[in-house]
Order: C-alpha cells, then structure tokens, then sequence
C-alpha cells in the first residue's frame, strides 16, 4: 500500500467498494520493511530523527526475523473465475497525457538504461552484492564511478521489495544487519532510509500538503527568479558540478545521491528558490521518484524537513566537487563544454567558449541564504 493521503483514501475508496460486491480486498505494507507504527521511542511517540530511529529498525528485525521472508506466492486462479477476470487482465492502459507522454526516442532510451521487470532487479541485486557491495561504503558518494547499486528504480516501480534487497544483503553479510562488511551494513542502512521516510510521512501526513515538517521554516521569503530557476533546470548554472548532475537528470531520468543533496542545497540556499519547486522538478523527471524519499530527500538539503541539516550548513559547490569528483570524470561526462579543462580548473573553469559564467557568487549568495533563513525562523518562532 501507499501512504500518502491521496493514496490513502483510494485504497479506503477501493475497499469500500470491494466490501459492498462481497470481494476480498487486502492490502499489505510491501513498501516497507518494517510496517509504519511498529516502532516508537521510550516516550511512545514516533522517531524524528534517523539515528534512534534506525537502532529500533534493527532491533525490530532482530527480535521479529520473520519480517523479511518472501511472501508465499499467491495460488493459481482456478479456471471459472479466471474466465471472469479476463476483461481485467485485457484492458489496455491509457496513454499519458500529452504533458506526460515520452518521444520514442527517450522510450528507448529509458527502457535500454533501466530494464524493467522483477528478474532485471534481481539480477541487478545479484551483481551488486557481489561485486560492488563490500565497496559501497568507500564508493558511494562518488558519482564518477559504479559505486551504487541503482536500485531505487525497481524500489518506486514495485518490481523489487525493500525487503527482499535488506534480506539478500544481509544473507550476503553473514546474517548481520548492523554489523559484518562496512559496505554491507552501510548499505542497509541506505535502504533503510526508504523506510524512515514513510513513517515519517504516516505519522505527519501534512508534509504530503505542500507544507514544511518544521513548520517555522514556513515563513522563509524565498526568491522566485524565473531565469535562475530555469538555469538550474537546465545545468547552465556555471556550476559544473550542479551543470552536471541536472543534465544526467534530463537525460537519464536518474541522478546519484550525491548530487541530489549538492542540487538542491545549491537551488534553495544559493539560488534562495522555493525548495519545492526543486521537489516539483525531480518528482516530474526521476525515474525512481518516490514521493517520501524525495520530499525527505529535500527537507534535508533545504533545512526544512525532518533530521535536516542545520540552516547554517550551506554546500560550497566547488569544494563538494573537488571532493567528489576529484579528477573531474563525471563533469566532463555530462558537460561536453568543460571536456578539454585538465586538472583542477574543471571544479571552476572561469571563462570558457560556450559554458555560462556562474549565475551567482558562492559567497555572497551563502550570506543571503543565512540573513534569510534567521529572519524567516525569528518571524516563524515569533
């Protein structure tokens, strides 16, 4: 089941409707590892922070171990009442709406990058344990290299369980959860977030209403520049490691995690551009858009949602890049422009034929961002 509030009251719309014909309508929480309300802090109240929150998960698998074997597969449909099913099974899906559909170029494009179905998920959670996952700790935030396990597309879609991936993973790692390889249990702890994200989402269902979780990040002004906002759309921001994450969003219809928190710090503090239009802007072209995760995702970056980053932590683009990206491999991947900058000029290239001048200062726009948010919180707390 899904647990947004929209989501929600067409499961209860469904089962009513179930009810009244005499059929057998259940819904399971196959979305989840651990069920939303299974676990509460010493004073009975739900976690709102990561940390505590994910000592109880564990604790919960280890107490309830059952909770991540497979469930059995359902029984084949006698023959009379598959007759009667048929229609069902034969009705063809709707075309998107023209805002929604895709050209058939990026048809093909997307169903060649993310083979859809459940034995490409599986085999996708094979070849990662297998050969990337002992590293992941190592290599996770490196977007130049195959350090993830991409799997959040098969999560979104329904083709693969959380619970399946966080039993194989913990098979893979002797049994153990929160201990064993480093890569391993880092992994799980990733997946685990997933989970984290929905119970937050049950529990404060207001966050699905355009709102903030912390409601004095309510009264931020943000600025609404159409021609800055467009630019981060784009990757023509002059930031070549923001240039070059937006542009893998456009063509992939993916971005690595890394660069999600880098985005979207960059558009709501340097940029000071409403966070939402950036969740807006990622639900409407990620492949693996989960609404929990994403607005999760970016309550972080923004400071505004719940466990955020404090206000104050504002990502300096260049140094994130030089971090991450140390010998520029990803940006020159997805920025062809900056592809003959050698060495460390790639993280700032200054003027080059072609490539934007950046949109805004780093250092100036920092001091924006933290005159902006403490006058906001002063009038939100006031």
């Amino acid at each position: 089941m899904e647990y947004e509030v929209d989501e929600l009251r067409r499961e209860a719309t469904l089962m009513r409707a179930a009810l009244e014909k005499g059929i057998d309508f259940t819904c399971v929480h196959d979305t989840c590892v651990v069920a939303p309300g299974e676990l509460a802090s010493g004073t009975g109240n739900q976690y709102a922070v990561y940390t505590p929150w994910y000592r109880a998960w564990c604790a919960y698998l280890h107490k309830h171990p059952t909770t991540l074997d497979e469930y059995p597969a359902p029984a084949k449909v006698a023959d009379g009442l598959m007759q009667n099913i048929k229609p069902l099974f034969e009705t063809p899906i709707p075309p998107a709406p023209p805002n929604k559909s895709l050209s058939a170029e990026e048809k093909k494009r997307f169903k060649s990058m993310w083979p859809p179905g459940e034995h490409e998920a599986k085999a996708r959670l094979a070849k990662f344990l297998n050969e990337r996952g002992k590293d992941y700790a190592d290599k996770r935030n490196l977007p130049g290299t195959t350090g993830t396990s991409s799997l959040s597309v098969h999560f979104a879609a329904g083709t693969m369980a959380t619970r399946t991936a966080v039993r194989e993973a913990k098979a893979k790692n002797n049994g153990m959860l929160d201990g064993g390889s480093a890569g391993l249990k880092t992994w799980i702890s990733e997946v685990a977030w997933r989970d984290f994200y929905k119970h937050v989402l049950v529990h404060w269902p207001y966050v699905c209403m355009n709102k903030p979780f912390k409601p004095a990040y309510s009264s931020i002004a943000w600025t609404y520049n159409p021609v800055h906002l467009s630019a981060w759309t784009l990757g023509q921001t002059g930031y070549p490691i923001v240039d070059a994450a937006m542009r893998q969003l456009l063509h992939t219809g993916w971005m690595h995690n890394r660069c999600r928190m880098i985005v979207a710090s960059f558009l709501a503090k340097d940029l000071l551009i409403d966070w939402r239009l950036g969740e807006r802007h990622f639900m409407e072209h990620l492949i693996d858009g989960d609404f929990a995760s994403n607005n999760g995702g970016w309550g972080f970056s923004a400071s505004t949602g719940v466990d955020p980053q404090p206000y104050f932590r504002i990502f300096n683009p260049k140094l994130q890049s030089e971090r991450f990206d140390p010998e520029g491999e990803y940006i020159r991947k997805w920025v062809p422009e900056l592809r003959e900058v050698r060495g460390k000029a790639i993280h700032e290239p200054g003027k080059v034929k072609g490539y934007p001048a950046p949109v805004v200062e780093h250092k100036e726009s920092r001091a924006r961002a933290l005159a902006r948010y403490k006058e906001g919180l002063e009038r939100g707390e006031g």
